[in-house]
This record gives structure tokens, sequence and C-alpha cells, in this order.
């Protein structure tokens, strides 16, 4: 049996799966055990591929079916001749039948099962993280907890069942101990909590196996959609050998109070370079003759009531907010813009402004990062992290529209109910300017037609996958947010470049 790196575009909430599986199993003609022992062949050949001179082994097992997977992996490596180790946690309760059913075989096979109090071996290659599954809803508690800790400390990689144990599965949040893992195998389905939120922290590389339950996973209908370049031909389709400018849009982006220039220079560079047809852009005067000099492509004139006004009627699709700033000047060029019916995109001081004065409108894009998103629920930013498919599905109905929860693992939600997450981008993305640079390529693909959600998606995975593309040339540390101006025509035409599978 073979392991699976290519991962999946449907997501399923853990709690519609953990309800599911035995349909599902019945559905395929096996038992529960046969799916278990699948997940635990599943997880060994990962590891035996990951770390193949690995001889001593430490398998930590729960009191539950994550820990059933333990104890089969735990098997397969005692008969693949491995030193292996168990330390497991009990209860009071007795183990799920399929289970208990995987210790016992592990007992037959002359193996140990040791208490959680026990010495670990003075030497481990590698560690089994299956200690708790998809059903964890609140902080592991001891001895849980204790042996999360000492497996993060240990100088060995950890490789997770399913997910890593004190990871949340809906949410990806973590409210106490979680096992930092190297790998994670996980079955049948992906779950929203392994993209988004703590996942990157904690999950490592991830890999999937539908334990042969493809067929049935197929007709299955899922509420969310992992976003990769792989989808960007869904989108984005080759221009006609006869287009013209006036076929891809006219962008109007409003911002660049004084100190922020560089924010709406970013917005319109980065709209010109993913295929806007025109942009203009309305600014500080201060910032005319620099913008000019930079990018002579960008039509550039002085922000002021009337400049508005007439930009509001020449253009197709809006961009307020990239360094608008929040003084009379900012305040006023969007009270002349609010009630435009055009589609629009609202980002930084345009809704920290409408977290003051929020309202509700269906032709709206927002893309807040937590902090402003906090502002718009009026809550903490902890609140926001700690569910973040729930604060977009939030936003979405108080502000309609659009929403685009920026963050690792960024949450895309209609007001329709559509919902994505993005599994692209990388840490070299955390500095300034690289929201406006989103804000710019997102408004490009308004002005060239696409729909508010399609756009929103697209422009999420352009701007990652650029970011992704760029941290495999030169690492992370040190990116900046105009070194992805020259990569963006790679992903906004991806009929000419060989789209890697993700991994």
């Amino acid at each position: 049996m073979q392991f699976s790196s290519i991962l999946p575009h449907s997501i399923f909430r853990a709690d519609w799966l953990r309800r599911e599986e035995a349909n599902a199993a019945r559905n395929a003609g096996v038992s529960l055990y046969t799916l278990m022992e699948r997940a635990g062949h599943a997880a060994f050949n990962l590891i035996r591929a990951c770390y193949p001179q690995a001889g001593r082994w430490l398998v930590l097992a729960g009191h539950g079916n994550n820990g059933g997977d333990a104890y089969v992996v735990a098997l397969l490596a005692r008969l693949a001749g491995i030193t292996v180790t168990v330390i497991a946690c009990t209860s009071s309760k007795p183990l799920p039948e399929e289970a208990a059913q995987a210790q016992q075989q592990w007992r037959a096979a002359g193996g140990e099962v040791l208490t959680p109090d026990a010495a670990w071996p003075q030497e481990v290659d590698v560690i089994v993280d299956g200690l708790l599954g998809i059903g964890l809803a609140a902080a592991p508690r001891a001895p849980y907890d204790g042996l999360i800790d000492a497996a993060n400390a240990y100088p060995a990689p950890v490789v997770a069942l399913d997910i890593p144990s004190g990871l949340n599965a809906e949410t990806g949040h973590a409210e106490g101990a979680v096992i930092r893992a190297e790998h994670t195998m996980t079955f049948i389905t992906l779950k929203p909590g392994l993209l988004t939120g703590r996942a990157r922290d904690c999950t490592g590389r991830l890999h999937h196996d539908d334990l042969g339950l493809t067929a049935w996973v197929a007709r299955q209908s899922a509420p969310l959609q992992r976003l990769t370049a792989e989808c960007l031909t869904t989108w984005l389709k080759p221009r006609r050998p006869g287009a013209h400018k006036g076929e891809h849009g006219r962008l109007l982006i409003v911002g660049g109070d004084e100190g922020t220039g560089g924010a709406i220079f970013m917005a319109g560079d980065a709209a010109l370079r993913s295929g806007a047809g025109l942009v203009r852009v309305l600014t500080h005067k201060n910032y005319l003759a620099a913008i000019l000099v930079s990018r002579p492509e960008l039509m550039v004139q002085e922000l002021t009531p009337e400049s508005v006004r007439q930009g509001l009627e020449w253009a197709n699709v809006v961009v307020i907010g990239p360094g608008l700033g929040q003084r009379e000047w900012g305040r006023t060029a969007l009270r002349i813009a609010e009630n435009c019916n055009k589609s629009m995109l609202w980002d930084a001081d345009a809704l920290n402004l409408l977290a003051i004065s929020p309202y509700k409108r269906q032709n709206r894009v927002l893309t807040p990062h937590p902090g402003e998103a906090a502002r718009l629920l009026n809550c903490r930013i902890a609140d926001i992290e700690s569910d973040r498919l729930l604060a977009a599905a939030k936003l979405v109905k108080r502000y309609g529209g659009v929403v685009v929860l920026k963050g690792a693992g960024t949450v895309i939600a209609s007001e329709q109910g559509a919902m994505s997450i993005a599994d692209v981008g990388n840490p070299g993305m955390a500095t300034g300017g690289m929201g406006d640079v989103l804000s710019g390529i997102i408004g490009a693909l308004l002005a060239q037609g696409l729909p508010l959600y399609d756009a929103a998606c697209a422009g999420c995975v352009v701007h990652g996958a650029s970011a992704d593309w760029l941290a495999h040339q030169q690492g992370t540390r040190g990116m900046l947010a105009t070194d992805l101006m020259a990569i963006l025509p790679k992903y906004v035409n991806p009929e000419r470049i060989p789209l890697e599978k993700t991994e």
C-alpha cells in the first residue's frame, strides 16, 4: 500500500466526518477496523519513506480511535524489525471497539504498553503522535499535555496521525499544548483545521490518504474548497488574439494620504501586473510626480472630491483604502464612493472607517487582516483567530458581498454561503505592503470581469503562489511586497506555466 502526498481540493467538516465514517465503511463494504488498519498502513508507509534509517520508534497512543491507529502503526513497525516503544494513556472508560482490537493485536504480538509516567528510551529516531484525534474540542489535559510537551522537546521528528494532537480539526486553533509535527498523515478527507489558524505551525508537511473511500468521498458535497495554483486555469482563460485594453477594465484606486503613498503605488502597480486594462490612481498631490516616474503606465491624479466623482463615473471597478488614512481627506473620499453600485474592494482604513459606521452592501469585497476583522465585529483579535471560518461567516453576514480574511490559511467567504481556504503563501509575506498588492490583484481581476467571489479566490491564489515562487528562489526572510510585481504575470497567465502539483 503506497501513501499519497497529493492533497484533494475538497474540505469537509471534522464533525460531519465523525458522524459519517461508519456509513462510509458500510458503503465500501468494509468494517471500521479495516479502515483503522488502512490508516495504520498509510502512516507506516509514510514514516518508512520519510525516515528509512529510523530503527527506533516511540509511539504515543491515546485512549480513542486515534490511539487505535497508533497501535496498528506500532505492530507494523515491530513486524518490520523496528524497535518500538508504546506509551499509552488510559481512562476509566473502555477503549472503543476498534481501538481495543488494535491494542489486543499489538499485545498478542508481544508488544508492551507503558504508562504515561514511564521513562522514555534514551535513543529514539522518530515519534508517532496518536494521542488525540479530530474530536478534540478543548485544551489537552494531563497526561496528554505532558506527553505533547515532552514530544516537542525531544530531539526526534514527530509524525502525527490524522491531526497533530492539541490542534482543533474544525478551526485550526490550539487552546493548550499542541504537537509540532514534521509530517501529518490525515485520513479520508481534509479538515479545515489542517489548513488555517495554527495549522502551519503544527502540521509540517501535510499528506492525505482516503483509505480506499475515493468513490464515496466523490459523491459527497464539500462545504469548503482548498485553493491552490492548480485552480487558476478555472478562472483565468487565455485572452483572445484581438483583445484591446478597453475589454480588460477601467480600475479606479483611491488612497495614499501623506505618509502612505507607497500603499497606493503598490496597489496600482499590482493591478497593472495583474492585467487591468486601464488603472487610474487618486492620491495626495505630493505623490503624483513620484508615481508617474516610477510607473508611467498609471494614470495619476490628485485626490479631491471632484476627481473622486469623475473617477467613479469613469471606472467599472473601484478599490478604496490603501493608505487612505482616517483624516477628513480620506473620510470625504469614502463618503462619496460608499454608495457606488459598481464592483468595489475595500481595504485598510476603508475597513476601519466602515467599522465605525457599519452597513451592508452586496457589491463589495472586504479584505481585513485579523485586527481589522476584530474592529469590524467589535471583538478581540483572539476571538477572530480562535475560529477564522466562523469569523469570516459573521463578517459576510453583517457586511454582505465577499470577505477575504487574511492570514496563514486565508479564508474567502461569500454571502451566498461559498467558502474556501487559500492553501498558498508563506511567512515571507509577513511584511508591510503585501495587503496593498493583494488589493490591486483582486481589483484587476474584478475589472477583467470576474465575479466578486471568483476574483477574490483567484486573487488570493495569484498573490500567495507568487510569494511561494519567490520563497523557493530566495527564502522567506527579506521578501518585499514589491518583489512580487515581476512574478504576478506568471500566475495571471496560468496557461503558460507548468503548474506543479501542490503537496
